[in-house]
């Protein structure tokens, strides 16, 4: 499965709850340290999220303070770690949705 076969879901969710695209961009960044212009060329290349995840310039070490629920199971009890680093994506997207504070679902101090 390619981010960009999601990113769309993604958008559109963040964007019914009055979110932006760009701060479901910035949530990507923080997640895996990519750039703008490097998240734009995994979009247009369809890249899978093995490689995505695998290939991340700085994975956030505190994204291991993702806590919580995605589809009925506990994030931080995922035990496969590609299905793990989806599911902090899926929990971070759900938390803009639901209209925390970027500074919270970020992590920030």
């Amino acid at each position: 499965m390619s981010l960009a076969s999601v990113y769309p879901h993604y958008v559109t969710k963040a964007e019914k709850k009055g979110r932006t695209q760009a701060e479901v961009d910035e949530i990507i960044r923080w997640l895996t340290g990519y750039s703008q212009e490097e998240l734009e060329a995994i979009l247009e290349k369809r890249t899978d999220l093995e490689t995505i995840f695998a290939e991340a310039p700085r994975l956030n070490p505190s994204r291991a303070l993702i806590k919580g629920v995605v589809c009925g199971i506990r994030v931080e009890d995922i035990e496969e770690p590609l299905m793990r680093e989806i599911r902090y994506m899926d929990k971070l997207i759900d938390e803009l949705a639901k209209g925390k504070a970027m500074e919270k679902i970020l992590r920030k101090a």
